[in-house]
């Protein structure tokens, strides 16, 4: 192999391995990375640490489950809360693991990937995307309502987390 055949594969080896697809949105993968961003978001560790994270029935968590209605609810992620050192913690982030939701405390959320790029990208909060239908949302209500700039942090997951715009898999 002559030097120009040989640094030609060296850089597209290197290519190639710089060129890590991001996982699908959405998908297990990437709410094991939004699980992570949690955790290093003070508006949500600290700003869900009280009332909200109590909320729980005695159960000691909370779960949010995730889904882009266009790919289906096939596709539902989880994110498990709960009480750890004085904050709300992400315990667990990935595939649905709890079949049946208690919408007293916990959580399930959906929209069209737009929608989820629109909000992670910030140009709408809760409020908005509640009240015009872009999120479609079950859970306690009154108290989303009580902690909209933590809510809105969580919105916002899917513009700091880079994700393949493809459906799940």
């Amino acid at each position: 192999m002559n030097k120009l055949s040989l640094l030609a594969a060296s850089l597209l080896a290197v290519a190639a391995a710089g060129a890590q697809a991001a996982p699908a949105m959405m998908s297990a993968e990437w709410t094991a990375q939004a699980c992570d961003a949690w955790n290093k978001d003070a508006t949500l560790t600290d700003g869900l640490a009280d009332k909200w994270i109590k909320n729980d029935k005695g159960r000691g968590y909370k779960i949010i489950q995730m889904y882009r209605t266009d790919c289906g609810d096939q596709y539902i992620t989880e994110m498990k809360i709960v009480a750890k050192g004085g904050k709300a913690m992400c315990v667990y982030g990935g595939k649905q693991q709890t079949a049946t939701l208690d919408y007293d405390v916990d959580y399930l959320m959906h929209a069209e990937t737009s929608r989820w790029n629109e909000m992670g990208a910030g140009e709408y909060g809760p409020m908005r995307a509640m009240m015009f239908g872009r999120l479609k949302f079950a859970g306690p209500k009154m108290e989303a309502m009580s902690v909209m700039g933590p809510f809105e942090a969580f919105l916002r997951l899917p513009g700091k987390i880079p994700g393949d715009q493809a459906c799940p898999k």
